[in-house]
């Protein structure tokens, strides 16, 4: 089973998902104009954007900063330390720079997949919820695309991906504790997961990102802070690890005898797995930000890819690559990264690591689960439908805790590689869109507003949920108000002058 599954994976991501991920990010990136670089500054300022209330005060929904600590935590997870570790491994070194160059080029991927998702969401209870299912319906009208993209994220996230981060907890706490760890161990550990997933999950998307807002900061900075005094011990290696990292991309000097193509495969395919750019699964937790223009959270997002890639992956990549200068034989996975640690800072590191995995891969678990979720509700909104789903997923959770590691692997790498080909297929033919929103955003920007989205200036654009035209929208929505008494405030200063 194992074997079938890596051979099948590897011949569709080599000869279908890897050409159409990088000549569609490609022409993303020129046809907006390289948004991912040239509006750099407006993801830092959107991001820290205030929500739009309701009538009686409330936030409509989630933020942009907690819509991206939802995304965060699915994104930085096992990915940035185990799927590092085991693409140095298998690649050598320059899977690194590829795993940079993909998430440069599928930071378009993600502004076009994100800003979609906002432009097609719709309200639920707690605020809103979108995501590819919804622009496959509600943008393609077809349904049933967004059916089958629907089924492939639950068997993908929320199960295979979630049994993925716990069993890698599992295995950091059994290397943790050594050869005495007992045979049990797996079992307890995988329950103990699954009853702190119980208690966030069966809460509403609300706790997870109240909980996500809380974890992914303090996560991602005990891990950075870890990084940087491993590289700090070693930062006479570091100019060289630059140069071994661009040198063995293009196949020269490779320390494991890696083919230049099984390079670029395995940088590109852990690096998605990663990152999630163009994936389909961030859409899902960009369309819950209350926001005043679906771009705001096409930039949060592309934000996120290169939060992922060039710091969270990077500072693993380096720990790896100043700590073992001798990759040959190296363990895969958690084992590379872990040893690294423990050979430049000691034993205690390991403990340090078990925590920092611990909350990387929890926070991803309800990251997943939001994810399936919403394409629950997309499927059939039943609420029975809904419990059974969150049975199923602490389940999956306590099988992952004690699963055989590559086969977890292989099947994530096979399910990840028909997903993202369901996305980007859909988010090529609704991209046109996504430009028009682009262009809207920038001249608006230009004006010196605050730019604000309403369905009357795409009227041609059928499916759009929410978005009310200017003259319905109800309710004090700060940003919108600021917005037109900036226009009318224009508008006098014209008159005098």
């Amino acid at each position: 089973m194992n074997e079938w599954l890596l051979v099948w994976g590897d011949v569709l991501w080599t000869w279908i998902v890897l050409p159409v991920v990088v000549l569609l990010g490609l022409y993303f990136t020129v046809r907006s104009g390289v948004v991912q670089f040239r509006l750099i500054p407006e993801m830092f300022r959107t991001l820290t954007d205030k929500t739009p209330r309701k009538e009686s005060g409330e936030p409509q929904s989630v933020s942009a900063f907690q819509a991206f600590t939802i995304s965060a935590a699915s994104r930085v997870g096992v990915g940035n330390i185990a799927g590092v570790g085991t693409a140095i491994a298998l690649g050598g070194p320059g899977a690194v720079f590829w795993m940079w160059l993909m998430a440069f080029v599928g930071g378009a991927s993600s502004f076009i997949e994100s800003s979609l998702a906002q432009l097609f969401k719709v309200r639920d209870k707690d605020g809103f919820r979108g995501g590819p299912a919804y622009y496959m319906q509600r943008g393609l009208k077809a349904r049933w695309l967004g059916i089958w993209f629907a089924v492939i994220l639950i068997v993908c996230f929320p199960f295979a991906f979630s049994s993925l981060q716990a069993n890698t907890i599992t295995a950091t706490v059994s290397a943790t504790i050594g050869e005495d760890a007992p045979t049990w161990l797996p079992w307890v550990v995988g329950g103990m997961v699954g009853v702190l997933t119980a208690l966030v999950v069966f809460g509403g998307v609300r706790r997870i990102a109240s909980v996500t807002q809380f974890l992914v900061p303090i996560m991602a900075l005990a891990y950075l802070l870890l990084g940087l005094v491993v590289v700090a011990l070693h930062i006479d290696r570091l100019p060289g690890v630059f140069a071994e990292i661009f040198t063995s991309a293009w196949g020269f000097n490779e320390v494991v005898g890696a083919a230049l193509g099984y390079i670029i495969l395995t940088g590109v395919k852990r690096g998605m797995f990663s990152n999630e750019a163009g994936l389909g699964s961030a859409p899902n937790a960009g369309a819950t930000a209350a926001v005043t223009h679906p771009v705001k959270q096409g930039l949060v997002q592309t934000l996120g890819v290169y939060f992922d890639t060039f710091l969270v992956c990077s500072i693993t990549a380096f720990i790896i690559l100043v700590s073992v200068p001798d990759l040959a034989g190296a363990e895969r996975g958690i084992g590379l990264t872990q040893g690294a640690l423990v050979s430049t800072l000691g034993t205690w590191s390991s403990v340090a690591l078990s925590i920092i995995i611990f909350l990387l891969a929890f926070s991803s678990i309800l990251g997943n689960y939001y994810y399936g979720e919403s394409n629950i509700e997309f499927i059939n909104p039943n609420r029975g439908l809904l419990t059974g789903y969150r049975i199923l997923v602490i389940a999956a959770v306590l099988a992952g805790s004690v699963a055989g590691a590559d086969l977890v692997w292989n099947f994530a790498d096979g399910v990840m590689g028909l997903m993202a080909l369901t996305n980007l297929i859909a988010i090529a033919l609704l991209s046109g869109i996504a430009f028009r929103l682009l262009k809207d955003y920038t001249q608006q920007r230009r004006e010196g507003r605050d730019p604000v989205f309403t369905r009357d200036r795409m009227p041609d654009v059928t499916g759009i949920a929410v978005w009310e035209d200017e003259l319905s929208v109800t309710g004090p929505i700060d940003l919108i108000t600021k917005s037109k008494q900036s226009e009318k405030h224009r508008d006098h200063l014209h008159d005098q002058g």
